[in-house]
């Protein structure tokens, strides 16, 4: 006689997360041994750069915080270290639209020498007008590092002094990079198709 079988339910994930299909497509394009490599290169020119000087970096949150984590602990000079969140609003006076550009808190930059870093570097907007903020303050120096210069979306020529990897054309996550707040925590760089810009 055969036993009579229940289909068995699935249990949902815990917290009824759902997975993105991106989940499963992710496709490492930059390495952790790259990265490693890479910011000791960074940090050995910034070290020349700036030897004997005392250096005051400031992040640009949200992309910037592990990059600029690994970043410091591999410099030799006295580091101050700031972080500025950048608030965007888009406008539209008289038909004509225009975008703001905000930045908390405030930095100090006078008579100082200012390393900006940056995770990724895209169209260049928000990186040029903070640039030009602190470049106002009479600040010693400003220079700018970024982990990943995205070539294609261009928009801004502002100055890009120390540059990790150059990339086009994908969408990318991990080392500090996320996608609606996540994958920030992957040790490499992967790319995640058919996304949204950010």
């Amino acid at each position: 006689m055969k036993k009579s079988t229940k289909p068995v339910a699935r249990k949902s994930p815990p917290g009824n997360a759902r997975k993105s299909p991106a989940d499963n497509h992710l496709r490492p394009v930059i390495s952790t041994p790259q990265i490693q490599k890479r910011l000791r290169e960074l940090a050995g020119q910034i070290n020349r750069d700036y030897r004997g000087k005392t250096l005051h970096v400031v992040g640009v949150l949200e992309n910037a915080f592990v990059f600029m984590a690994d970043l410091i602990r591999a410099l030799k000079m006295p580091v101050y270290c700031d972080f500025v969140r950048a608030d965007i609003r888009d406008t539209s006076q008289g038909g004509i639209a225009t975008r703001e550009i905000t930045y908390t808190p405030r930095v100090e930059a006078a008579g100082k020498d200012i390393l900006l870093v940056e995770g990724i570097l895209q169209s260049g907007m928000t990186m040029d007008h903070l640039y030009r903020y602190l470049l106002g303050q009479n600040p010693t120096s400003v220079r700018t590092v970024c982990l990943i210069e995205k070539t294609d979306e261009r928009k801004v020529d502002v100055p890009t002094d120390y540059v990790g990897f150059r990339a086009t054309g994908k969408f990318l996550v991990g080392y500090g990079l996320g996608y609606e707040g996540r994958f920030k925590n992957l040790p490499y760089v992967a790319a995640v198709p058919s996304t949204p810009r950010r």
